[in-house]
């Protein structure tokens, strides 16, 4: 063999030698950095190994940084050894001095009740106490005090986000997500101690691509598509109007109306999701686990329908009488009123009950149900949230005239807050249907990461559609939100109010003082980066979301464009 032979033989020996020690080097420091960060644990009591681990959910700041919004803390149990102390006071003096200290003071009754149980050899004193506590602790007596280390799931920003965060709860002896983000990505959350060497150096060399679908390498971390300050801002202006109001509940939404991706979701009432919830029924998100009567905002829609099948322009006119009677059931405009002959452009700026039901009878019902299908109203959009419901769209299948006509302006018909708001962004987005997520991104334990990017949905309404109707909901912002004074000087914005009854689930009619205001609106308009969604169920005093919404949706949209720094576009 030639001398250049066994030289290059030899190289070739060492890389792979080296390229092994490199992996397994990565997989020590990195892949089971946690695992051998419990092993140095072994001086406590009860070691850490074995207790509770899971992944991590940041939220994304505008700026790509990273917020931890539920993490793992650890902290440390201090108990005590009933069988071996022999001095109770003189035990409980030296503790408490040291929880004194730490600003912790030590519950006396309890101290000595636990105390007094000779024949069992642990009763807890404490729970989540810092090193420094715990370090004096275990200085009184090795034998009658007991330390150990412990971990726990900690939400830093208390009840931000709460409804998209989840929380942690049992099943049985399962500890794991129930709700939210945790229950959805529990998988991904959870911690499996058998990942092994072996399984992690295989993945390297089959690739990335087979690597990313390995069931061992599954575990990570998960970022998300929301904006922790815009997340904050948006649950600050539901908190005002709440308090101003008091309604039975309220939501919001804020997406890129391009991709889906979520900026922020809030709804009240909230919980902090690090404590104990009395209060169950605050827990599912209604946002995706309810459906409602939206009222006025699906007029949008239903003008969009009327546009992009050809059955109305922006010029048709239709004779409003005030009232109608389809199927020997008479229903109004809001207020009774007739408007003689109107345009298009009356029916949004007026919110005519008669001018949307006119558009709706002009498309058919086959058609009008067509498209209500295709935006979605019926079926869940995919979002990455457990529970979600679908929308309803039963009473379209009566084919009775005024069930078709009440459906038109957002009655009778159930929708979900969320799939609404997918729907009313393909009016800004040239019409495509897109899938409302919150995860961007997973980060694996192995160092590998998984970008999240769904793919665009269907083509609803054709662009030409999409443009006409961002024009019409322009003018209704620019001339008769708030008389006018809703326009903003330096970016156009597309809105539509809703306000709607809603049914006593007691006597199933609908009640004649309740309502459910509605509000969305996307901007800039005609290249809309953002698209907000408002509701509130139940507001106590007042009767129209003119109302109630016109001021935290121009709010919120002032802090978008002025936090993004978003140019003018007039």
């Amino acid at each position: 063999m030639k001398s250049s032979t066994r030289i290059r033989i030899i190289a070739v020996l060492v890389i792979l030698f080296c390229a092994g020690l490199f992996v397994r080097l990565f997989f020590l420091q990195v892949v089971k950095k946690q695992y051998y960060r419990d092993q140095a644990d072994r001086q406590y009591f009860r070691p850490l190994a074995g207790s509770f681990d899971r992944g991590t959910i940041y939220l994304r700041s505008k700026d790509g940084g990273l917020v931890a919004a539920a993490t793992t803390r650890e902290g440390y149990t201090i108990a005590i050894n009933p069988k071996v102390i022999s001095n109770a006071t003189t035990t409980y003096e030296k503790l408490s001095g040291y929880f004194a200290q730490a600003g912790r003071p030590l519950d006396k009754e309890l101290f000595f009740q636990k105390a007094a149980k000779k024949s069992d050899p642990y009763e807890e004193i404490s729970t989540r106490a810092d090193k420094g506590l715990a370090d004096l602790a275990s200085s009184v007596s090795k034998r009658e005090v007991l330390v150990s280390k412990e971990r726990w799931r900690y939400y830093p920003a208390s009840t931000t986000a709460a409804h998209a965060l989840g929380l942690l709860g049992y099943l049985g002896e399962d500890y794991s997500g129930r709700y939210g983000l945790e229950k959805s990505y529990n998988d991904v959350l959870s911690r499996n101690k058998e990942q092994s060497f072996a399984n992690f150096f295989a993945e390297i060399y089959r690739g990335l691509a087979s690597a990313a679908t390995s069931s061992d390498r599954a575990q990570g971390d998960i970022v998300l598509t929301i904006e922790p300050t815009v997340q904050k801002y948006l649950e600050a202006e539901l908190l005002k109007t709440t308090q101003k109001y008091s309604p039975e509940m309220a939501g919001g939404i804020v997406m890129d109306p391009q991709t889906g991706a979520i900026y922020a979701l809030a709804a009240w009432p909230n919980f902090n999701p690090g404590e104990k919830v009395t209060d169950l029924s605050v827990l599912p998100n209604l946002l995706v686990e309810g459906r409602y009567e939206l009222g006025s905002i699906v007029k949008a829609l239903t003008m969009a329908t009327g546009l992009d099948s050809g059955a109305v322009r922006a010029t048709t006119t239709y004779n409003d009488k005030g009232c109608l009677t389809l199927n020997k059931k008479l229903f109004c405009n809001y207020d009774g009123k007739a408007r003689g002959v109107v345009g298009m452009q009356e029916v949004l700026n007026q919110s005519l009950n008669l001018g949307a039901t006119f558009v709706e009878q002009r498309v058919g019902k086959e058609k009008f149900k067509q498209y209500f299908a295709a935006f979605g109203l019926g079926t869940k959009t995919g979002i990455d949230l457990p529970g979600e419901v679908s929308g309803s769209l039963a009473t379209l299948g009566n084919d009775q005239d005024v069930e078709f006509a009440t459906a038109s302006f957002g009655q009778g018909i159930s929708l979900t807050p969320m799939a609404m708001a997918r729907a009313l962004a393909t009016l800004g987005n040239g019409g495509y249907l897109v899938q409302p997520h919150l995860v961007q991104e997973i980060r694996y334990t192995t160092g590998l990461k998984k970008v999240i990017t769904p793919p665009l949905g269907p083509q609803v309404i054709a662009t030409a559609t999409s443009r006409e109707i961002t024009r019409m909901l322009s003018i209704v912002v620019d001339t008769k939100l708030a008389n006018g004074k809703a326009k903003l000087p330096h970016t156009t914005i597309a809105a539509k109010t809703g306000t709607a009854q809603y049914v006593d689930p007691t006597t199933k009619k609908y009640y004649p003082d309740r309502y459910l205001h509605s509000f969305f609106g996307y901007f800039p308009a005609y290249e809309p980066r953002f698209l907000v969604f408002l509701m509130i169920k139940h507001p106590r005093g007042v009767e129209y979301a003119s109302e109630t919404l016109t001021e935290p949706f121009l709010e919120m949209s002032k802090f978008l464009l002025s936090y993004y720094q978003v140019p003018p576009d007039r």
